[in-house]
């Protein structure tokens, strides 16, 4: 097995994050890289398809796509070569494509496939396509890059919230004990759109009174109760990139106990982003506001990581969680999202996305933290 050497093929210009790539490839002596996960595949090339398998080499790099996105790829690919199969990748390299047979006095090529994003059948269909390969599984190949944003994905997720921003404005001109969880949803999907985004970065979630103890309900066909808190989760794409945030109002006249529950999230949420800081891990920025919630003794009723990264995808790694050793990079976009149930009761989360620098955390939204109350 050896790399295809094509004098027509043009050299491409290198992005920065192919260069990144590129680096990694080569301290971990790969001949090629196969990127299968579509959302790795808009980070590095903007392609925003359905169907696409990167391949990477030392000095070339391929988009491989099928007939529906000939005239897309013209527009969108950036630092890739454009290929138009009506077979799929796998025949294409099995037909000797972009990473060719060579004789048995060459080296095999060592090459890189996405171990936690590809799956089994598709790997031993590899396999047999490329013989005479190596093939290495890798996790998390492209994590720690896309951890870091750059001018260009940070002015997009600001876009992103500054819609989610004027979404959650227009929701508090509808919110009442008139209107169902699943017409607020609807509303959140509509404005998303109506202001600029793509499409919902997630379904909405949407849950008053007793349910907003579920952290990730779905939005019902009950009326927002009266007398209560509503938890509402939603962020929209824009240029690809997401918005996460969640705020919880109260609907008429809460509970004593409510307050004091709400207070003690918004306390917890500030001092999350307050303590934010690059090179810390996770897990221990989890811990911090893990242990303050202990310590009122509701240690408990937090089961969920305090938040995660967020970009094309909305989780991405690190993961803000008791688990997690991961470091949180300067210049990463990062979630602080503690929340409070009580089976039975109610919910209370307060989420932004954060900038995290060597200066700290700054809060990228601008909706309103404190308690309101309609």
């Amino acid at each position: 097995m050896m790399l295809r050497t094509d004098e027509s093929t043009t050299t491409l210009l290198t992005s920065s994050k192919l260069a990144s790539l590129r680096k990694k490839m080569q301290e971990q002596t790969l001949d090629a890289m196969i990127i299968t996960h579509l959302p790795n595949i808009r980070w590095l090339t903007n392609f925003s398809g359905s169907n696409a398998v990167l391949i990477l080499t030392a000095e070339q790099s391929w988009l491989i796509t099928d007939g529906r996105y000939s005239e897309q790829v013209k527009t969108e690919v950036e630092h890739a070569e454009p290929f138009i199969t009506s077979d799929g990748y796998i025949e294409e390299l099995r037909a000797g494509k972009f990473l060719s047979q060579g004789s048995s006095s060459v080296k095999p090529c060592r090459t890189g496939v996405q171990g936690d994003k590809l799956s089994y059948t598709a790997f031993q269909a590899l396999k047999e396509a490329l013989p005479g390969a190596e093939l290495v599984p890798l996790i998390s190949f492209c994590d720690a890059f896309i951890a870091v944003k750059d001018a260009d994905e940070l002015s997009r997720m600001k876009q992103a919230v500054a819609i989610t921003d004027k979404v959650f404005d227009k929701l508090l001109d509808m919110i009442s004990p008139d209107v169902t969880e699943r017409e607020v949803a609807a509303e959140i999907s509509y404005w998303n759109k109506r202001f600029g985004g793509e499409k919902d970065a997630f379904d909405p979630i949407v849950a008053s009174g007793e349910r907003g103890a579920l952290p990730h309900a779905r939005p019902s066909n009950e009326k927002i109760r009266n007398n209560s808190l509503v938890v509402i989760d939603m962020g929209c794409v824009v240029g690809g990139y997401c918005s996460d945030q969640t705020r919880t109002v109260a609907v008429g006249k809460i509970s004593d106990e409510a307050k004091k529950i709400y207070n003690l999230v918004l306390e917890a949420h500030l001092l999350g982003i307050r303590s934010a800081k690059p090179e810390m891990t996770g897990k221990e920025l989890d811990g911090i506001v893990r242990e303050f919630f202990a310590a009122h003794g509701y240690g408990e009723a937090f089961g969920h990581s305090l938040g995660h990264s967020i970009g094309i995808e909305v989780h991405q790694s690190p993961i803000i969680g008791r688990k997690s050793e991961t470091n949180i990079p300067a210049g990463s976009v990062i979630t602080i999202e503690p929340g409070l149930y009580l089976a039975g009761k109610f919910g209370v989360r307060i989420e932004d996305m954060v900038y995290v620098t060597n200066d700290g955390a700054t809060p990228l939204p601008s909706a309103p933290k404190q308690l309101i109350e309609l």
